[in-house]
C-alpha cells in the first residue's frame, strides 16, 4: 500500500501553524480513491470524535473511534483516517479535528512532553465532562481562527498560539501521572530527544548515558520510572517500529533497511527484528502489504 507523505500548509493563510476543520471538510479535499490509504504527517493531528463509531490506525495499532475518542497522531507517525468497510470508504462520523506544527504553540514545560514525546499516548476514551471541556477548547480555537483584521492580526496570532497551548495543557492532565523527580525527568525526556536523532548509529544504552552524562543505572532507573522499560528495551522499541514503517510502507528491500538502521549485516537486522517481533522481515512485510481478505 502507497503511502503518502503530507507536510502542512494552511489553506488559506499561509505560515499559520494551526487550522481547525470539520472532519467532513477533510474528506471533501482528499480524492475519493486515495481516502483510505496511508498517510505520514510532519505535523500535529487532534482528531475528537463527537459522535459515530469507525476505525483508525496509528503505527500498526487499530484504534476503535467512538463518541469521546480523541486521537494525537505526531509528526513521524503513519495513519488511517478513520473509516469503515476494511478501511475502503469514509467514516461516517461527527468529528473535528486541530492540525497544528510542533513549533506554533506558545511554549509551557508542562505541554512538551505532549508535543515532544513521539511516543506519547495516542489515544484517549474522554470521560463527559472531560470531552466536553477539549470540545469547548476546540470550539475557541475555530471561533479565533476567523480571518483576522490587518489592526489586530499579531495579537490574533498569539491568542491562537496561547488557546492551543491551553489545549494541550488539558490534554496533559488526561494523561496518567507518574511520580518522577525532577532528575528522572529530565535525563527521561533528554533520553528522548537524542533517541529521536541517534537511533539509528546508537544502539547501547551505554553509549546514550554516556552522551548525555549520565549513569547508565540513573538513565534505567528514568526510563522504567516513566515507561516501565528499560533504556536497552526502549531502544530496540524504536528500531522495531522504524523498521515495520519502512517494510510496510516502502519498497525498499530488507538488506537497505537494515543498512538504514545502522546494521553491516542483513542476518543481523534479520536475526534482531525476529527476535523482537516473532516472524521474519520478509514475513511481516506480505502481512500488511498484502492482508488477508
Amino acid at each position: 500500500m502507497e503511502l503518502i507523505e503530507r507536510s502542512y500548509r494552511h489553506p488559506t493563510r499561509p505560515g499559520l501553524g494551526v487550522e481547525v476543520l470539520d472532519y467532513r471538510d477533510l474528506i471533501s479535499r482528499l480524492p475519493a480513491s486515495g481516502f483510505g490509504q496511508l498517510h505520514r504527517l510532519d505535523f500535529h493531528q487532534l482528531l475528537l470524535v463527537n459522535d459515530g463509531h469507525a476505525t483508525a490506525m496509528v503505527d500498526f495499532a487499530e484504534l476503535p473511534c467512538t463518541p469521546g475518542t480523541l486521537l494525537h497522531t505526531r509528526p513521524g507517525q503513519v495513519q488511517r483516517l478513520p473509516t469503515r468497510h476494511c478501511g475502503e470508504r469514509p467514516a461516517e462520523i461527527d468529528a473535528t479535528l486541530v492540525l497544528f506544527t510542533a513549533a506554533f504553540p506558545a511554549h509551557s514545560p508542562h505541554t512538551a512532553p505532549v508535543v515532544g514525546d513521539p511516543f506519547g499516548q495516542t489515544a484517549f476514551q474522554l470521560a463527559p465532562a472531560d470531552h466536553a471541556v477539549i470540545s469547548h477548547s476546540f470550539a475557541d480555537l475555530a471561533t479565533e481562527s476567523c480571518p483576522p483584521s490587518a489592526q489586530t492580526a499579531d495579537l490574533d496570532v498569539e491568542l491562537l498560539q496561547h488557546l492551543l497551548a491551553a489545549l494541550l495543557l488539558r490534554i496533559a492532565r488526561l494523561t496518567d501521572p507518574r511520580d518522577l523527580t525532577a532528575i528522572d525527568s529530565d535525563c527521561f525526556h533528554r533520553f528522548r530527544h537524542e533517541l529521536e536523532r541517534s537511533y539509528t548509529v546508537l544502539r547501547r544504552a551505554q553509549s546514550y548515558a554516556d552522551r548525555l552524562g549520565y549513569s547508565l543505572k540513573t538513565l534505567n532507573r528514568a526510563c522504567q520510572h516513566a515507561t516501565g522499560h528499560t533504556a536497552k528495551e526502549i531502544i530496540d522499541d524504536r528500531v522495531v517500529l522504524e523498521a515495520k514503517r519502512l517494510l510496510a510502507h516502502t519498497d525498499l528491500p530488507a538488506v537497505t533497511i537494515g543498512s538504514r538502521l545502522g546494521f553491516t549485516e542483513p542476518t543481523n537486522f534479520g536475526k534482531f527484528f525476529a527476535l523482537r517481533t516473532q516472524t521474519t522481515p520478509a514475513a511481516f512485510r506480505r502481512t500488511q502489504q498484502h492482508p488477508a481478505s
